[in-house]
Protein backbone atom coordinates (compact mmCIF):
# COMPACT_ATOMS: atom_id res chain seq x y z
CA UNK A 1 0.00 0.00 0.00
CA UNK A 2 2.74 2.44 0.87
CA UNK A 3 4.65 1.60 -2.28
CA UNK A 4 1.52 2.12 -4.37
CA UNK A 5 0.90 5.52 -2.69
CA UNK A 6 4.50 6.54 -3.36
CA UNK A 7 4.09 5.60 -7.00
CA UNK A 8 0.88 7.65 -7.18
CA UNK A 9 2.67 10.61 -5.59
CA UNK A 10 5.47 10.35 -8.08
CA UNK A 11 3.01 10.23 -10.96
CA UNK A 12 1.01 13.18 -9.60
CA UNK A 13 4.20 15.13 -8.92
CA UNK A 14 5.47 14.57 -12.41
CA UNK A 15 2.05 15.54 -13.77
CA UNK A 16 2.00 18.74 -11.74
CA UNK A 17 5.56 19.53 -12.81
CA UNK A 18 4.67 18.90 -16.45
CA UNK A 19 1.56 21.04 -16.12
CA UNK A 20 3.55 23.85 -14.53
CA UNK A 21 6.27 23.72 -17.14
CA UNK A 22 3.84 23.54 -20.07
CA UNK A 23 2.93 27.26 -20.03
CA UNK A 24 6.62 28.15 -19.82
CA UNK A 25 7.38 25.92 -22.76
CA UNK A 26 4.51 27.42 -24.74
CA UNK A 27 5.71 30.94 -23.89
CA UNK A 28 9.22 30.01 -25.02
CA UNK A 29 7.89 28.62 -28.28
CA UNK A 30 5.71 31.71 -28.74
CA UNK A 31 8.63 34.06 -28.11
CA UNK A 32 10.86 32.01 -30.39
CA UNK A 33 8.20 32.19 -33.08
CA UNK A 34 7.73 35.93 -32.75
CA UNK A 35 11.42 36.81 -32.40
CA UNK A 36 12.21 36.68 -36.15
CA UNK A 37 9.11 38.78 -36.88
CA UNK A 38 10.19 41.47 -34.43
CA UNK A 39 13.71 41.41 -35.84
CA UNK A 40 12.48 41.75 -39.41
CA UNK A 41 10.13 44.59 -38.43
CA UNK A 42 12.91 46.42 -36.63
CA UNK A 43 15.25 45.86 -39.57
CA UNK A 44 12.72 47.32 -41.98
CA UNK A 45 12.30 50.32 -39.70
CA UNK A 46 16.04 50.88 -39.58
CA UNK A 47 16.58 50.55 -43.32
CA UNK A 48 13.64 52.43 -44.79
CA UNK A 49 14.76 56.02 -44.05
CA UNK A 50 18.50 55.63 -44.89
CA UNK A 51 17.55 53.73 -48.05
CA UNK A 52 15.20 56.52 -49.13
CA UNK A 53 17.94 59.09 -48.42
CA UNK A 54 20.46 57.08 -50.44
CA UNK A 55 18.01 56.85 -53.36
CA UNK A 56 17.41 60.60 -53.23
CA UNK A 57 21.17 61.25 -53.13
CA UNK A 58 21.82 58.93 -56.08
CA UNK A 59 19.06 60.55 -58.16
CA UNK A 60 20.37 63.99 -57.27
CA UNK A 61 23.90 63.14 -58.37
CA UNK A 62 22.52 61.69 -61.59
CA UNK A 63 20.20 64.52 -62.68
CA UNK A 64 22.00 67.57 -61.26
CA UNK A 65 24.74 67.80 -63.87
CA UNK A 66 23.00 70.75 -65.52
CA UNK A 67 22.36 72.62 -62.27
CA UNK A 68 24.59 75.41 -60.87
CA UNK A 69 27.41 73.98 -58.71
CA UNK A 70 26.54 75.94 -55.51
CA UNK A 71 22.99 74.59 -55.51
CA UNK A 72 24.05 70.99 -56.14
CA UNK A 73 26.80 71.20 -53.52
CA UNK A 74 24.47 72.45 -50.78
CA UNK A 75 21.79 69.89 -51.56
CA UNK A 76 24.35 67.08 -51.72
CA UNK A 77 25.64 68.02 -48.28
CA UNK A 78 22.06 68.15 -46.98
CA UNK A 79 21.22 64.65 -48.24
CA UNK A 80 24.50 63.24 -46.91
CA UNK A 81 23.79 64.72 -43.48
CA UNK A 82 20.29 63.21 -43.53
CA UNK A 83 21.58 59.74 -44.43
CA UNK A 84 24.36 59.87 -41.81
CA UNK A 85 21.92 61.11 -39.15
CA UNK A 86 19.55 58.21 -39.76
CA UNK A 87 22.39 55.69 -39.73
CA UNK A 88 23.62 57.05 -36.38
CA UNK A 89 20.06 57.03 -35.02
CA UNK A 90 19.68 53.41 -36.15
CA UNK A 91 22.73 52.48 -34.09
CA UNK A 92 21.82 54.56 -31.04
CA UNK A 93 18.25 53.27 -30.85
CA UNK A 94 19.48 49.91 -29.55
CA UNK A 95 20.36 51.58 -26.23
CA UNK A 96 17.70 54.31 -26.28
CA UNK A 97 14.11 52.98 -26.08
CA UNK A 98 12.59 56.42 -26.63
CA UNK A 99 14.49 56.88 -29.88
CA UNK A 100 13.47 53.37 -30.92
CA UNK A 101 9.79 54.22 -30.51
CA UNK A 102 10.27 57.51 -32.34
CA UNK A 103 12.00 55.82 -35.26
CA UNK A 104 9.31 53.15 -35.46
CA UNK A 105 6.66 55.85 -35.78
CA UNK A 106 8.46 58.49 -37.86
CA UNK A 107 10.86 56.65 -40.18
CA UNK A 108 8.15 55.77 -42.75
CA UNK A 109 7.05 59.42 -42.88
CA UNK A 110 10.62 60.67 -43.37
CA UNK A 111 11.20 58.03 -46.03
CA UNK A 112 8.09 59.16 -47.90
CA UNK A 113 9.26 62.79 -47.66
CA UNK A 114 12.70 61.91 -49.07
CA UNK A 115 11.15 59.94 -51.93
CA UNK A 116 8.86 62.90 -52.63
CA UNK A 117 11.93 65.13 -52.88
CA UNK A 118 13.41 62.59 -55.25
CA UNK A 119 10.32 62.69 -57.48
CA UNK A 120 10.29 66.50 -57.33
CA UNK A 121 13.91 66.73 -58.45
CA UNK A 122 13.39 64.17 -61.20
CA UNK A 123 10.48 66.16 -62.62
CA UNK A 124 12.17 69.58 -62.38
CA UNK A 125 15.90 68.97 -62.90
CA UNK A 126 15.77 65.66 -64.74
CA UNK A 127 12.95 65.73 -67.28
CA UNK A 128 12.22 69.49 -67.18
CA UNK A 129 8.49 68.84 -67.27
CA UNK A 130 7.69 72.00 -65.29
CA UNK A 131 8.65 75.46 -66.59
CA UNK A 132 11.36 77.52 -64.96
CA UNK A 133 11.58 79.73 -62.96
CA UNK A 134 8.10 78.98 -61.62
CA UNK A 135 8.97 75.49 -60.40
CA UNK A 136 12.53 75.33 -59.06
CA UNK A 137 14.25 72.15 -57.98
CA UNK A 138 14.68 71.21 -54.31
CA UNK A 139 18.34 72.20 -54.59
CA UNK A 140 17.32 75.68 -55.74
CA UNK A 141 14.85 76.04 -52.88
CA UNK A 142 17.48 74.99 -50.34
CA UNK A 143 19.99 77.45 -51.78
CA UNK A 144 17.40 80.23 -51.57
CA UNK A 145 16.85 79.39 -47.90
CA UNK A 146 20.61 79.57 -47.31
CA UNK A 147 21.07 82.83 -49.20
CA UNK A 148 18.12 84.58 -47.51
CA UNK A 149 18.49 82.92 -44.11
CA UNK A 150 18.68 86.15 -42.13
CA UNK A 151 15.67 87.71 -43.85
CA UNK A 152 13.64 84.52 -43.53
CA UNK A 153 14.45 84.29 -39.82
CA UNK A 154 13.39 87.91 -39.29
CA UNK A 155 10.17 87.33 -41.24
CA UNK A 156 9.39 84.18 -39.27
CA UNK A 157 9.96 85.99 -35.98
CA UNK A 158 7.64 88.85 -36.93
CA UNK A 159 4.98 86.41 -38.13
CA UNK A 160 5.21 84.51 -34.85
CA UNK A 161 4.69 87.66 -32.78
CA UNK A 162 1.79 88.80 -34.94
CA UNK A 163 0.15 85.37 -34.95
CA UNK A 164 0.43 84.80 -31.20
CA UNK A 165 -0.83 88.28 -30.33
CA UNK A 166 -3.83 88.05 -32.63
CA UNK A 167 -4.59 84.46 -31.62
CA UNK A 168 -4.40 85.21 -27.91
CA UNK A 169 -6.69 88.21 -28.31
CA UNK A 170 -9.19 86.20 -30.36
CA UNK A 171 -9.18 83.28 -27.91
CA UNK A 172 -9.75 85.59 -24.94
CA UNK A 173 -12.62 87.40 -26.65
CA UNK A 174 -14.09 84.12 -27.92
CA UNK A 175 -14.01 82.46 -24.50
CA UNK A 176 -15.68 85.42 -22.81
CA UNK A 177 -18.40 85.81 -25.43
CA UNK A 178 -18.91 82.04 -25.74
CA UNK A 179 -19.35 81.56 -22.00
CA UNK A 180 -21.79 84.46 -21.79
CA UNK A 181 -23.82 83.28 -24.78
CA UNK A 182 -23.85 79.67 -23.66
CA UNK A 183 -24.84 80.38 -20.05
CA UNK A 184 -27.16 83.40 -20.12
CA UNK A 185 -30.42 83.31 -22.05
CA UNK A 186 -30.69 87.14 -22.45
CA UNK A 187 -27.13 87.34 -23.77
CA UNK A 188 -27.87 84.45 -26.11
CA UNK A 189 -30.97 86.24 -27.41
CA UNK A 190 -28.99 89.33 -28.42
CA UNK A 191 -25.60 87.73 -29.08
CA UNK A 192 -26.55 84.91 -31.44
CA UNK A 193 -27.91 87.20 -34.20
CA UNK A 194 -24.71 89.24 -34.10
CA UNK A 195 -22.67 86.06 -34.19
CA UNK A 196 -24.65 84.70 -37.14
CA UNK A 197 -24.28 87.93 -39.12
CA UNK A 198 -20.68 88.91 -38.38
CA UNK A 199 -19.11 85.49 -37.88
CA UNK A 200 -19.53 83.93 -41.34
CA UNK A 201 -17.93 86.94 -43.07
CA UNK A 202 -14.26 86.04 -43.81
CA UNK A 203 -11.87 88.09 -41.73
CA UNK A 204 -9.90 88.98 -44.87
CA UNK A 205 -12.98 90.78 -46.24
CA UNK A 206 -12.51 93.38 -43.48
CA UNK A 207 -9.02 94.36 -44.70
CA UNK A 208 -10.09 97.63 -46.44
CA UNK A 209 -12.05 98.79 -43.39
CA UNK A 210 -9.27 97.73 -41.00
CA UNK A 211 -6.68 99.72 -42.94
CA UNK A 212 -8.84 102.84 -42.68
CA UNK A 213 -9.91 102.50 -39.04
CA UNK A 214 -6.69 101.18 -37.48
CA UNK A 215 -3.80 103.62 -36.91
CA UNK A 216 -1.18 100.93 -37.62
CA UNK A 217 -0.84 98.08 -40.09
CA UNK A 218 0.40 95.77 -37.32
CA UNK A 219 -2.65 96.51 -35.16
CA UNK A 220 -5.02 95.99 -38.08
CA UNK A 221 -3.39 92.65 -38.96
CA UNK A 222 -3.57 91.45 -35.34
CA UNK A 223 -7.22 92.55 -35.15
CA UNK A 224 -8.07 90.61 -38.30
CA UNK A 225 -6.43 87.48 -36.90
CA UNK A 226 -8.33 87.95 -33.63
CA UNK A 227 -11.60 88.30 -35.57
CA UNK A 228 -10.89 85.10 -37.50
CA UNK A 229 -10.21 83.22 -34.24
CA UNK A 230 -13.12 84.75 -32.32
CA UNK A 231 -15.94 83.22 -34.35
CA UNK A 232 -15.11 79.45 -34.07
CA UNK A 233 -13.99 79.77 -30.45
CA UNK A 234 -17.21 81.58 -29.53
CA UNK A 235 -19.44 79.11 -31.36
CA UNK A 236 -17.84 75.97 -29.93
CA UNK A 237 -17.55 77.41 -26.43
CA UNK A 238 -21.19 78.47 -26.40
CA UNK A 239 -22.22 75.05 -27.70
CA UNK A 240 -20.21 73.26 -25.03
CA UNK A 241 -21.53 75.46 -22.20
CA UNK A 242 -25.15 75.18 -23.27
CA UNK A 243 -24.91 71.40 -23.69
CA UNK A 244 -23.61 70.76 -20.17
CA UNK A 245 -25.52 67.88 -18.64
CA UNK A 246 -28.37 69.05 -16.45
CA UNK A 247 -27.58 66.29 -13.96
CA UNK A 248 -24.17 67.85 -13.26
CA UNK A 249 -25.75 71.23 -12.55
CA UNK A 250 -28.53 69.72 -10.43
CA UNK A 251 -26.08 67.81 -8.25
CA UNK A 252 -23.93 70.92 -7.79
CA UNK A 253 -26.99 73.02 -6.87
CA UNK A 254 -28.12 70.37 -4.41
CA UNK A 255 -24.74 70.60 -2.70
CA UNK A 256 -25.13 74.38 -2.39
CA UNK A 257 -23.07 75.60 -5.36
CA UNK A 258 -23.53 79.19 -6.48
CA UNK A 259 -23.55 80.63 -9.98
CA UNK A 260 -19.80 81.24 -10.13
CA UNK A 261 -19.10 77.67 -9.03
CA UNK A 262 -21.54 76.29 -11.61
CA UNK A 263 -19.87 78.28 -14.41
CA UNK A 264 -16.19 77.86 -13.58
CA UNK A 265 -16.19 74.45 -11.87
CA UNK A 266 -18.96 72.59 -13.71
CA UNK A 267 -19.91 74.11 -17.07
CA UNK A 268 -16.47 75.17 -18.33
CA UNK A 269 -14.71 71.85 -17.45
CA UNK A 270 -17.56 69.98 -19.17
CA UNK A 271 -17.18 72.19 -22.25
CA UNK A 272 -13.37 71.86 -22.55
CA UNK A 273 -13.49 69.23 -25.36
CA UNK A 274 -15.68 71.56 -27.45
CA UNK A 275 -13.48 74.52 -26.56
CA UNK A 276 -10.40 72.73 -27.88
CA UNK A 277 -12.17 72.02 -31.16
CA UNK A 278 -12.82 75.74 -31.46
CA UNK A 279 -9.18 76.49 -30.65
CA UNK A 280 -8.02 74.19 -33.45
CA UNK A 281 -10.47 75.70 -35.92
CA UNK A 282 -9.42 79.20 -34.89
CA UNK A 283 -5.76 78.30 -35.30
CA UNK A 284 -6.33 77.18 -38.88
CA UNK A 285 -8.24 80.38 -39.64
CA UNK A 286 -5.48 82.46 -38.05
CA UNK A 287 -2.86 80.95 -40.40
CA UNK A 288 -4.86 81.95 -43.47
CA UNK A 289 -5.60 85.42 -42.16
CA UNK A 290 -1.96 85.96 -41.17
CA UNK A 291 -0.64 85.28 -44.66
CA UNK A 292 -3.27 87.46 -46.33
CA UNK A 293 -3.01 90.30 -43.81
CA UNK A 294 0.79 90.45 -44.17
CA UNK A 295 0.52 91.02 -47.89
CA UNK A 296 -1.34 94.31 -47.32
CA UNK A 297 0.40 97.10 -45.48
CA UNK A 298 2.76 95.03 -43.29
CA UNK A 299 6.47 95.34 -44.14
CA UNK A 300 7.64 92.13 -42.51
CA UNK A 301 6.56 88.55 -42.05
CA UNK A 302 6.33 85.41 -44.15
CA UNK A 303 3.29 86.61 -46.09
CA UNK A 304 5.10 89.83 -46.95
CA UNK A 305 8.19 87.85 -47.96
CA UNK A 306 6.18 85.67 -50.36
CA UNK A 307 4.59 88.74 -51.97
CA UNK A 308 7.97 90.48 -52.24
CA UNK A 309 9.73 87.45 -53.75
CA UNK A 310 6.90 86.91 -56.23
CA UNK A 311 7.20 90.52 -57.34
CA UNK A 312 10.84 89.90 -58.28
CA UNK A 313 10.04 86.50 -59.86
CA UNK A 314 12.24 84.76 -57.25
CA UNK A 315 10.15 81.62 -57.07
CA UNK A 316 12.87 79.69 -55.29
CA UNK A 317 12.44 82.12 -52.41
CA UNK A 318 8.67 81.71 -52.62
CA UNK A 319 8.98 77.94 -52.20
CA UNK A 320 11.50 78.45 -49.40
CA UNK A 321 8.98 80.60 -47.54
CA UNK A 322 6.28 77.99 -48.11
CA UNK A 323 8.50 75.28 -46.62
CA UNK A 324 9.15 77.45 -43.55
CA UNK A 325 5.43 78.19 -43.26
CA UNK A 326 4.66 74.47 -43.27
CA UNK A 327 7.21 73.79 -40.53
CA UNK A 328 6.16 76.90 -38.60
CA UNK A 329 2.42 76.20 -38.64
CA UNK A 330 2.76 72.46 -38.02
CA UNK A 331 4.97 73.13 -34.98
CA UNK A 332 2.36 75.44 -33.45
CA UNK A 333 -0.37 72.88 -34.20
CA UNK A 334 1.71 70.15 -32.55
CA UNK A 335 2.17 72.27 -29.43
CA UNK A 336 -1.60 72.77 -29.21
CA UNK A 337 -2.09 69.02 -29.58
CA UNK A 338 0.32 68.44 -26.68
CA UNK A 339 -1.62 70.93 -24.53
CA UNK A 340 -4.89 69.20 -25.46
CA UNK A 341 -3.46 65.80 -24.54
CA UNK A 342 -2.26 67.13 -21.19
CA UNK A 343 -5.52 68.87 -20.29
CA UNK A 344 -7.79 66.07 -21.53
CA UNK A 345 -5.70 63.18 -20.27
CA UNK A 346 -8.81 61.75 -18.60
CA UNK A 347 -10.27 61.05 -22.06
CA UNK A 348 -7.63 58.46 -22.93
CA UNK A 349 -9.25 55.05 -23.06
CA UNK A 350 -12.71 56.62 -23.04
CA UNK A 351 -12.72 58.62 -26.30
CA UNK A 352 -10.65 57.57 -29.31
CA UNK A 353 -8.60 60.59 -30.48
Amino acid sequence: MLQEADRRGEVNGSGIEAASTAPMAMAGLRSAATKPTITKSRLRTLIVAPAAGAIALAVHLLVSKTEPPPETRSYTVFLCVVVIAFVIAALVQFVWPGLRRWMRDMCPIFAAALLLLCVWETITSGFRWLPLPYFPSPAGVLQSMINDGALLFDSTWHSLILLLSGYALGVLAGLISGICIGWSSPVRYWGMPVLKVVGPIPATAWIPLAMVVSPSAIISAASLIALAVWFPVTMLTASGISNTRASYLDVARTLGAGRAYLIFRVAIPAAIPSIFIGLFMGLGASFLTLVVAETVGVKSGLGWYVSWAQGWAEYGKVFAALVIMAAFFSTIMTVLFKVRDRVLVWQKGVIKW
